[in-house]
């Protein structure tokens, strides 16, 4: 199939699920967001007060491409300037249980890490 057939069907690259959905939350930072939104965390400045310190230029790619892949929705909480509340669609709480394989996997093979509540 050449790309031209690919990208006729809806696919950056293939038909492949773990390739579709590394497009939308395969990089460093979005999976880390969704898991500060399941912990409760709503706001910019909540999310990049997350030990991590993700910088804010990346944050607000990850939420904008996170919001278009389906994952979350903002809704304005504050008029001037403008503030956004972000919160999981159903595909977002989804992932949670993804996120929860990484950290079995992550406290078996990874020496040193630990969870936080």
């Amino acid at each position: 199939m050449n790309a031209k057939t690919k990208k006729s069907q809806g696919f950056a690259r293939s038909r492949c699920p773990v390739a579709n959905t590394l497009d939308i939350v395969g990089d460093k930072w979005s999976l880390l967001v969704v898991r500060d939104l399941l912990h409760g965390k709503q706001t910019y400045k909540e999310l990049a007060e997350s030990p991590e310190g993700i910088p804010t230029s990346i944050l607000a790619d990850r939420l904008k491409r996170l919001e278009e892949g389906g994952i979350i929705t903002s809704a304005a909480y504050q008029e001037r300037p403008v503030r956004y509340a972000y919160t999981l669609t159903e595909k977002g709480k989804a992932l949670g249980e993804v996120l929860l394989a990484i950290v079995r996997w992550g406290k078996k093979y990874v020496p040193g890490t630990q969870t936080f509540k």
